[in-house]
C-alpha cells in the first residue's frame, strides 16, 4: 500500500512540474471611438459624416498564445488570434475565425524559431510598428498608407513556413515563404499562358527583413512580393480586396526605416517603394516618404506629429501629402484615451481617381472619399483597453 501511495505521488509531482512548463495566455484589445471626417463620398456628393469607429489606433482582436518547454531550451509555441469590429460584432479579415494570426511552431534559445501557418510578413514586423506613423502613434490606420498597398499592418500571408532569428546583440532577420497550394502553380503561376486569369487560390508570397535595435537606435529593412494576391482566401489584406479581381500579377513591396531616441522624445522616418504589375499593360509604382516626432511629456502623457508624402507613378501621377497631430493619456497600463486630427490633401492629374484606377483605392486613408475631392480632414476620439 505505502509503495503504491508513493508511486502516485511520485507520478502527480512529475505531471505538476510537466503542467507547470506549459503556459496558455488569453490576450487582446479593444479600441472604440467616434470620428468625424468632411468631404465623404454620399450617392449625389460629398458631405460630412459623423460615425462609430472601430480599430483605429489599434485593431481589435482577441488571441490564444501557448508554449511548452520541451528541454534543453526547445519550446513549442502557437498562436491563434482572431480580429473582429466591436461596433457590430462581425469577424475581420474576411470572416475567418483566426484571421489576423494562426500558425505553430518550435524555438530554440539561442537560434530562433520555425513557425508554419498564416503570419505576418516581415514588412509589417520590422517596419509598420517600429518606424512608421501609424506604429509609434495612435493614429494608427489612419496613418498607414493608403489602403496598405506596402504592407506594414495588414501583410498577413498563407501557407507560410517563417523562420525568424533570436536576438544577437540587437541584431534580428528572417524569411518566409507562403505556399499556393495549387498544383501546378508552385510561384503563383495563371491557369493558361501570361494573359490567363490566375488559379483560384494560386497566391504565392515570400518576405525577409533584418532590423537591428540597440538601446535609443534602430534601423530596418524588408521586402515582400506577393503573386496574385487578390486569389489568396482569406485576403493577405482586407484593404486591397479590389485585386480579388485578379488583374494584378504581382505585388512587390521594399521599405527601410530608423528610428532614435533622445530623453522623453522619439524621432523615425521610413521610405517605401511598392510597385504593382498588372497581367497585361504598364506596372504602377507607389512611393511614400514620411517622418514623425513623439514626446512623453509625463508617464502617462505622450503627443505625437507626422508627415507623409506619397507619389504615385505611371501615366496618371499622383500625389498625396498627409499631416497628422495627436495627443494620447494613459489611465492604466492597460487603458488609455487619445484624440487625434489629420488632414490629407491630393493633387496630380485626375486626383484620386488615378489611385483608384490602379488599385481600386479612394483618394483617402478614411476609406470615406470618393472622385470628386482633393482634400480631407478628420478627428477622433476613443478609447483602448488591453487585456
Amino acid at each position: 500500500m505505502n509503495k503504491k501511495i508513493l508511486t502516485a505521488a511520485t507520478l502527480a509531482l512529475f505531471a505538476t512540474a510537466a503542467h507547470a512548463q506549459s503556459s496558455v495566455t488569453l490576450y487582446g484589445l479593444i479600441d472604440a471611438g467616434i470620428s468625424y471626417a468632411n468631404n465623404s463620398k454620399t450617392a449625389t456628393g460629398h458631405d460630412n459624416i459623423f460615425k462609430y469607429d472601430d480599430g483605429v489606433a489599434q485593431g481589435s482582436r482577441w488571441g490564444l498564445r501557448g508554449t511548452e518547454d520541451l528541454g534543453g531550451g526547445l519550446k513549442a509555441l502557437f498562436v491563434l488570434e482572431n480580429g473582429f469590429n466591436s461596433g457590430n460584432g462581425t469577424l475581420g479579415q474576411g470572416g475567418a475565425l483566426f484571421g489576423r494570426q494562426a500558425f505553430v511552431g518550435l524555438s530554440k534559445d539561442g537560434a530562433g524559431s520555425l513557425t508554419f501557418g498564416r503570419q505576418y510578413s516581415f514588412s509589417t514586423d520590422y517596419l509598420g510598428g517600429s518606424y512608421s506613423n501609424g506604429g509609434q502613434t495612435v493614429a494608427g490606420n489612419y496613418a498607414y498608407h493608403i489602403n496598405d498597398v506596402d504592407q506594414l499592418t495588414s501583410s498577413r500571408i498563407n501557407n507560410a513556413v517563417k523562420f525568424s532569428s533570436a536576438n544577437f546583440a540587437g541584431l534580428t532577420f528572417g524569411a518566409m515563404y507562403g505556399f499556393s497550394n495549387q498544383a501546378g502553380a508552385f510561384g503563383g503561376a495563371p491557369a493558361t499562358g501570361p494573359a490567363a486569369a490566375p488559379v483560384a487560390g494560386s497566391s504565392r508570397a515570400y518576405s525577409f527583413g533584418a532590423n537591428y535595435a540597440n538601446g535609443p537606435f534602430g534601423v530596418g529593412a524588408a521586402y515582400t512580393d506577393i503573386r496574385f494576391p487578390g486569389q489568396a482566401s482569406p485576403t493577405f489584406s482586407t484593404a486591397l480586396a479590389n485585386v480579388t479581381t485578379g488583374t494584378v500579377r504581382d505585388l512587390r513591396t521594399f521599405g527601410v526605416g530608423g528610428r532614435y531616441s533622445i530623453g522623453a522624445a522619439t524621432l523615425w522616418a521610413l521610405y517605401t517603394n511598392t510597385r504593382f504589375e498588372p497581367i497585361s499593360g504598364s506596372s504602377t509604382t507607389f512611393t511614400a516618404y514620411e517622418a514623425g516626432a513623439k514626446y512623453a511629456f509625463t508617464p502617462a502623457l505622450t503627443a505625437a506629429a507626422g508627415y507623409t508624402y506619397m507619389h504615385l507613378s505611371d501615366a496618371n501621377t499622383g500625389h498625396w501629402n498627409q499631416a497628422d497631430l495627436s495627443v494620447d493619456y494613459a489611465l492604466s497600463k492597460r487603458t488609455d484615451v487619445y484624440a487625434l486630427g489629420i488632414y490629407q490633401i491630393a493633387a496630380g492629374r485626375n486626383k484620386g481617381q488615378d489611385l483608384q484606377a490602379q488599385i481600386g483605392s479612394s483618394t483617402s486613408y478614411f476609406n470615406t472619399s470618393g472622385t470628386g475631392a482633393d482634400n480631407q480632414l478628420a478627428f477622433r476620439v476613443g478609447i483602448r483597453h488591453k487585456f
